[in-house]
């Protein structure tokens, strides 16, 4: 990267941000200055308006739909939004940053916009890969095959090969096993000494960053500033302050608030993956109909199925109880959402059996639930129906968005239930609804968002919205896709607690997690899925 000093200055002045169906603005009166080419390392609660500030800085918040802005913002004297090539910003979804088929065009597409010469453009897009781990993989190669982490990974590349003056970068590592998260860290402190541009992070790694940065802000509720200042200097005097709102100060693990150790006994089996392959290629129609015609005559005979789809991995075999947790671990890339889409039967798998036992199959039939009576469930997973899926297994996805299909909190976590209720034919008892959903609401401190439109949480509080919409419909089994994701310190011990209370209740729940320190507070079984041999083709 050429060293040429790029450093924007930021600047807001009594800034205020105010969401339409909040009671309260998410950043209020807020005045900052960023000197050119500072680090700085923004802190705060889950909810406290640190990525609304990342937005509003970057200049994609807008005053409309109902929202409501005052104050300004400048970068280098200028309106953000005109401030055209002089911020770059990640945010903490990757696929927001993916605009383009191919991992090269994708890196290309910002400086062909800023109109850099095309004999430029490609020498930054191969350095760009380079810095952040992807050079392994061919310009051509498909954006939507690459991982959680390998989006991550290739969004911070569109935002080098820009050479912005200011890098905003919000959870850049959220996604990433623990090596990758040392390596695209540093890259992103090589970028900004190289080319002296400012830098902004949100991250919950405190640990990780603190020694880099030049400054630490720490934001409170109201979006207001509570600590400004040397990263040693905010670590050491506020230390109990930052521990009491939340924040991950180095050298503490916040505890769960029940005692339970995490380490639940298993009861009675619920399913069962024997010589289980995966896959992210979806087979044709003809090949699941093709494979609903041969489970069909299998009959109730669990018994392999093979479908003519390239496989990822083979060779799986586990069994999970009822009450009991596994963790998923392994480094980006090695497969490890395909599992948990196949296991719970959102993916076709090439081979092996994944078999419904007689207890997940009759739960919600009469047979053991007096509250339902649905047909009893296939012992295939992929062939059951909506309000099979929907009482049994729930499933988290790794990117909150993906859940969200209403207008508020508050309908979304009534949607399950209400959807359950209709597919069985069922009448719905609506003040029973409304109770158990300020219950759960209450519960993952979203009580005070049910008016709120999901789309407008922050991350932490978009991923316990997804976690409570897949517990409004009471399943068997819970599969979390980094369920930890964007969490404060207490915001992640209240889920852990919550977590160890369904895996008391019989729930079985497996998370995919990078979180060292979540997999010891649960305890229970893992399995570690080793990197694959050719990196990139998956999509966990």
């Amino acid at each position: 990267m050429e060293a040429t000093p790029r450093g924007a200055r930021i600047e807001l002045n009594n800034f205020s941000w105010h969401h339409p169906g909040r009671p309260e603005p998410v950043i209020s009166g807020l005045n900052l200055t960023i000197n050119p080419g500072e680090k700085v390392l923004l802190l705060g609660t889950s909810g406290a308006g640190k990525s609304t500030l990342l937005h509003a800085i970057a200049g994609v918040l807008h005053d409309d739909d109902g929202q409501s802005a005052d104050g300004t913002i400048t970068l280098n004297g200028q309106d953000p939004a005109e401030a055209r090539g002089t911020a770059g910003m990640m945010q903490q979804d990757p696929e927001s940053s993916i605009v383009m088929a191919t991992v090269g065009n994708d890196t290309a597409f910002g400086p062909e916009n800023l109109r850099v010469p095309r004999e430029e453009i490609w020498g930054r897009v191969t350095e760009a890969l380079t810095a952040v781990g992807l050079n392994h993989l061919p310009l051509d190669h498909p954006s939507s095959a690459l991982s959680g982490g390998q989006k991550q990974r290739l969004g911070l590349a569109g935002i080098l090969a820009m050479h912005p003056g200011a890098m905003i970068l919000d959870e850049p590592t959220a996604n990433l096993d623990p090596a990758g998260v040392q390596e695209v860290r540093d890259s992103i402190l090589t970028a900004a000494q190289v080319t002296g541009a400012t830098l902004l992070v949100v991250e919950h790694r405190v640990s990780i960053w603190a020694p880099h940065m030049d400054r630490i802000i720490v934001l409170g509720e109201g979006g207001t500033i509570t600590h400004d200042g040397a990263p040693d200097t905010v670590l050491a005097e506020a230390r109990q302050d930052l521990i009491d709102a939340g924040v991950w100060v180095p050298n503490y693990v916040p505890r769960a608030p029940q005692n339970a150790t995490g380490e639940v006994a298993g009861g009675e089996a619920l399913l069962r993956a024997e010589n289980l392959s995966i896959t992210r290629a979806q087979p044709t129609p003809k090949q699941r109909r093709a494979r609903r015609r041969t489970i069909k005559r299998l009959s109730d005979t669990p018994a392999p199925v093979p479908v003519d789809l390239p496989v990822l991995r083979g060779g799986i075999n586990l069994t999970l109880r009822a009450g009991e947790h596994l963790s998923v671990l392994g480094p980006n890339g090695a497969g490890k959402s395909t599992l948990a889409l196949t296991l719970a039967g959102l993916l076709t798998a090439p081979d092996g059996t994944l078999t419904a036992t007689d207890t997940l199959r009759d739960h919600g039939t009469g047979q053991n639930n007096d509250d339902q009576n649905s047909p009893r469930a296939h012992w295939d997973v992929p062939t059951w129906t909506p309000a099979q899926m929907l009482s049994r297994i729930g499933y988290v996805f790794q990117e909150p968005e993906y859940q969200f299909i209403r207008g508020t909190v508050r309908e979304e976590l009534e949607l399950g239930p209400r959807r359950l209720a209709a597919l069985n034919r069922v009448p719905l008892d609506e003040d029973e609804l409304a109770a158990r959903t300020d219950d759960l609401a209450a519960r993952l401190r979203l009580n005070h968002l049910l008016d709120a439109n999901p789309f407008t949480l922050s991350g932490g509080e978009k991923r316990r919205l997804s976690v409570a919409s897949a517990l409004a419909t009471a399943p068997r089994i819970l599969i979390l896709d980094e369920p930890t994701f964007g969490q404060d310190a207490r915001t992640w011990a209240e889920l852990v607690d919550l977590i160890r209370e369904l895996l008391a209740g019989g729930t079985a729940v497996i998370s995919i997690t990078h979180d060292e320190d979540y997999t010891a507070a649960l305890g229970g079984k893992s399995i570690t899925l080793p990197a694959l041999t050719t990196p990139g083709k998956e999509n966990a």
